[in-house]
């Protein structure tokens, strides 16, 4: 029987032997993380009018009659407008088992890049959430926000991780983990999970941040360590410890706190909530285990906020709190960790944009 907990590697690839997850390409290595399997998307973006959501009576076909607008064929290579609603069905799908649920989110590149991305499924009522005995194919609603994008079949854009039971770690749990293996740097703000705030003071020079610029080229997503940066970013800084967040702009911060994440806990950083501010930080969501773990290579690692500035102006100050981790416990003890047996572009990371520009 499966502990409680999120499932780790192995657990995902006995998944897939079991048929739990399946796809009609066959399900490569390289795409199963310490706690999370990448999701490839399929051969057609679909464009709609409008993004939704299935509905308990409706599937995703159902829908698509409704909304859909033309096809686009994604072999070769195909551009997604910026601005435009797409929902491309991915190659895997599921058959859950009793007690397990399923969460997506977009990979950590992809959020950098201010590219929504959102899970769906048949009869879903909510977006990266896939209910308990779940047995159906999966789709991707792709919005581009900042930049138009160049896509392909079999490219990874969104993650999922899988739960069994109950995952959660109480704030008394975190604590007592904390007191075992520091969790972050400093004293921890531990609340429905762990607080991280915004660093606006950089031990060096004043550059703080990226604002993704309104009019540029596309990024081919294929294309790693390619685009000059000053042609897609402008520089944001300060010499006071705050800046005015636009609306309606993105912007590339990054958390004052180095974050750890130890072997045997994952987490996911919660929703933003309104009551901290008129804008939404990372849309990124998932950490592995080892993100930031000394003996993964990391020593604690900041986190890269993706943040949207929504109706007003707001003045975002150093040290103000944006957001907040969510722990949850591990099934079992992945077979490698992010960071180690994982190489990431991202571990150890600061202030750094997504892989696809030069740095």
């Amino acid at each position: 029987m499966t502990n409680a907990g999120v499932l780790a590697d192995h657990q995902i690839r006995d998944m897939i032997a079991a048929g739990g997850i399946a796809a009609d390409t066959p399900i490569e290595a390289g795409q199963i993380q310490p706690a999370s399997l990448d999701l490839r998307l399929g051969t057609t973006a679909y464009r709609v009018r409008a993004s939704f959501l299935a509905g308990r009576q409706r599937t995703v076909k159902d829908r698509l009659s409704d909304f859909q607008m033309h096809a686009v064929d994604l072999t070769g290579g195909a551009v997604l407008e910026k601005g435009c609603v797409y929902v491309v069905p991915l190659l895997e799908r599921l058959r859950l088992p009793k007690g397990m649920t399923a969460a997506a989110s977009a990979k950590s590149s992809i959020g950098r890049l201010d590219l929504l991305t959102r899970i769906i499924t048949d009869h879903g009522i909510e977006f990266d959430r896939v209910p308990e005995g779940y047995d159906g194919p999966l789709y991707v609603e792709i919005c581009p926000r900042s930049f138009s994008v160049v896509a392909q079949p079999g490219q990874m854009l969104n993650q999922i991780i899988f739960r069994q039971g109950k995952t959660l770690m109480s704030d008394d749990d975190l604590r007592a983990l904390h007191a075992q293996t520091p969790i972050v740097s400093g004293d921890p703000v531990i609340s429905d999970g762990l607080g991280f705030s915004v660093d606006l003071k950089p031990t060096e020079g004043t550059l703080v941040g990226y604002r993704a610029k309104p009019h540029t080229g596309v990024v081919d997503l294929a294309k790693l360590n390619h685009y000059d940066p000053t042609e897609f970013w402008e520089e944001v800084h300060t010499k006071d410890g705050w800046i005015i967040l636009d609306p309606g702009a993105f912007y590339i911060l990054v958390s004052r706190e180095a974050i750890v994440i130890p072997p045997m806990q994952a987490a996911e950083m919660a929703p933003y909530l309104a009551m901290v501010g008129e804008f939404r930080v990372h849309y990124a969501g998932f950490f592995d285990p080892g993100f930031g773990y000394a003996e993964a290579g990391g020593a604690g690692s900041r986190g890269v906020l993706e943040v949207r500035c929504h109706e007003a102006p707001f003045v975002l100050e150093h040290g103000q709190v944006v957001g907040r981790l969510v722990y949850e416990h591990m099934s079992a003890l992945p077979a490698a960790l992010y960071g180690r047996e994982i190489k990431s572009n991202y571990q150890g990371q600061g202030l750094k944009l997504s892989k696809h520009f030069q740095s």
